[in-house]
């Protein structure tokens, strides 16, 4: 287990771009904690690493999924906050994204530990004072 501390939302940012920095096709990222503390600062640093525009990335909590294609990997954005029971993950494509050559980074994958592949890579998110978060990579 790797412990990161982020004392800013820069610093989480940085922390997603340092994990995506290793991330390759087809890798699996779940994201959890509590509300606010930092997963969609992460999800920004991934997608800019990886070649797409941050400030386009946006929780994806009302429609679900979002699409980043721009960079060298794409980055399939899921929120499984108001997702009530495993089984709607089939009405939003889990399976077929499962299957796609990018990365699927999930907030919120705490609700559904069953959907996740065996070498997801898990990455809690711990809300400390002020801005400080402890970031636990799984």
């Amino acid at each position: 287990m790797d412990t990161i501390i982020s004392n800013s939302p820069e610093d989480t940012i940085a922390a997603g771009r340092a994990l995506a920095a290793r991330l390759r096709a087809g890798d699996v990222v779940a994201l959890s904690g509590d509300l606010g503390a930092g997963k969609t600062h992460f999800a920004k640093g991934v997608v800019a690493e990886l070649g797409g525009d941050p400030s386009g990335v946006t929780s994806p909590t009302f429609t679900l999924v979002h699409e980043y294609r721009e960079g060298s990997l794409p980055v399939f954005h899921f929120d499984f906050y108001r997702l009530e029971q495993a089984r709607e993950l089939r009405g939003i494509g889990w399976e077929d994204y499962l299957q796609e050559d990018g990365i699927l980074l999930v907030e919120w994958a705490d609700r559904f530990p069953e959907a996740f592949p065996p070498n997801t890579i898990h990455v809690r998110f711990l809300i400390g004072e002020g801005f400080q978060r402890v970031l636990e990579v799984l």
